[in-house]
């Protein structure tokens, strides 16, 4: 899919579309299938191929694959959980409302999109393809929860985790920095 299809999807040929309308497109369909597809195949991948090459790596590439791999399956988390929420507004389980608030955000988005560590260069070819595909994975989300929030106003409420969610993140931030050299 090119990513002008992508984009003219997520603004549903730039008319107005309600959370319903969304959760019965195609492009949904797609996303979810293809964010839970990912989130497996990563598992099976960090699980098996990826643990045995990860032994064969220099020190900085292992350091690079682990963290690198963290900010993977954090992405890739994040993503799932939106996918899932909406999926639970969709048959019921949830409100469009309830759906809105900040705890069912993208969370973490300063790691989903941070710069590559020092050394990912050098890490397995399959795992820079999986990275690859979970932020532009994410990126797709990440525009169609803007979109999505536009048309519905906005968040009623602040999740009360929220600061605690940004001290995490700043924690994080700082020791990747401090071990990794980078934020």
């Amino acid at each position: 899919m090119s990513v002008e299809r992508i984009d003219q999807d997520v603004q549903f040929a730039g008319g107005a579309v309600t959370l319903a309308e969304f959760m019965t497109s195609g492009l949904f369909q797609r996303t979810y299938q293809e964010g839970m597809q990912l989130v497996e195949e990563t598992s099976a991948y960090l699980d098996g191929p990826g643990r045995e090459a990860s032994r064969n790596l220099s020190r900085d590439a292992s350091l690079a694959y682990a963290g690198e791999s963290m900010r993977l399956t954090t992405r890739l988390m994040q993503v799932a959980a939106w996918l899932l929420v909406r999926k639970a507004v969709h048959e019921g389980e949830i409100t469009p409302e309830e759906a809105q608030a900040e705890k069912y955000r993208l969370a973490t988005k300063e790691i989903a999109r941070s710069a590559r560590l020092a050394g990912a260069d050098s890490l397995p070819e399959r795992l820079r393809e999986l990275i690859g595909r979970s932020e532009r994975l994410y990126a797709r989300v990440e525009r169609l929860d803007s979109q999505l929030r536009e048309q519905q106003g906005p968040v009623a409420a602040h999740h009360p985790m929220a600061e605690q969610l940004s001290r995490v993140e700043a924690f994080y931030r700082e020791t990747l920095a401090r071990n990794f050299g980078e934020a």
